[in-house]
């Protein structure tokens, strides 16, 4: 098959993690990563991977299928982010979701999912290497799963939404215990959205660090 990544960011820590899918399958598929839409050029199958353009019908239609894979358990969670805000609300249990793209966002049939399961101690990178290694499983399972069976219709239960993070929701609150924000302070992006407080006059940003279970 002629498969397609479309990424937008090269600094989006995903993006390794699909070059490396895409040699690992390039024997079998001819298999293009590209940043842009416009670098597109067309095939099987579109994956869309943090993607941050509109890709339209006629886009789509370069393409037998094109899937993005959202953190969520659809219709609950459509939006941005979604696996950040729902650890912000206590959840260990996230469902990924495998789904085909359409004009309205996070609304197509769904092809497979998966549950990352988390124990509330990962930081930011263990987070991401969870999540990661479930979508390039959910890639995987499309390319066997393209032509035997399909993608059922997304329930009945009324959708919910996301919004978009800002760098702003990495604020910390001096004022508050530090366990009361860890869940913030494990979720925030050290490199593109630091976890930060403002006091005395100054702004300071913090980078979580494990060094390893303690001794209790």
């Amino acid at each position: 098959m002629k498969i397609s990544i479309l990424c937008s960011s090269l600094s989006h820590p995903i993006y390794p993690h699909l070059q490396h899918w895409g040699q690992v399958n390039g024997a079998a598929h001819a298999i293009e990563l590209v940043q842009k839409k416009a670098e597109l050029s067309g095939g099987d199958i579109l994956f869309l991977i943090s993607c941050h353009e509109i890709i339209s019908a006629k886009d789509r239609a370069r393409y037998g299928k094109t899937l993005v894979i959202h953190a969520s358990d659809l219709p609950q969670g459509r939006g941005w982010s979604p696996h950040i805000w729902q650890i912000l609300e206590g959840k260990s249990d996230i469902v990924v979701s495998l789904l085909e793209a359409e004009d309205q966002v996070d609304t197509g049939a769904i092809w497979a999912q998966r549950h990352m399961i988390l124990e509330g101690h990962e930081l930011y990178d263990e987070i991401n290497a969870k999540l990661f290694a479930i979508e390039l499983d959910l890639m995987s399972e499309a390319l066997a799963s393209i032509g035997v069976r399909a993608p059922a219709p997304q329930d009945d239960r009324a959708p919910t939404y996301y919004p978009r993070r800002s760098p702003d929701d990495s604020r910390l609150d001096p004022g508050k215990p530090l366990g009361e924000q860890f869940d913030l302070l494990r979720v925030a992006d050290p490199e593109r959205f630091p976890a930060f407080f403002d006091l005395r006059g100054y702004r300071y940003t913090v980078r979580l660090e494990k060094v390893g279970a303690n001794d209790d």
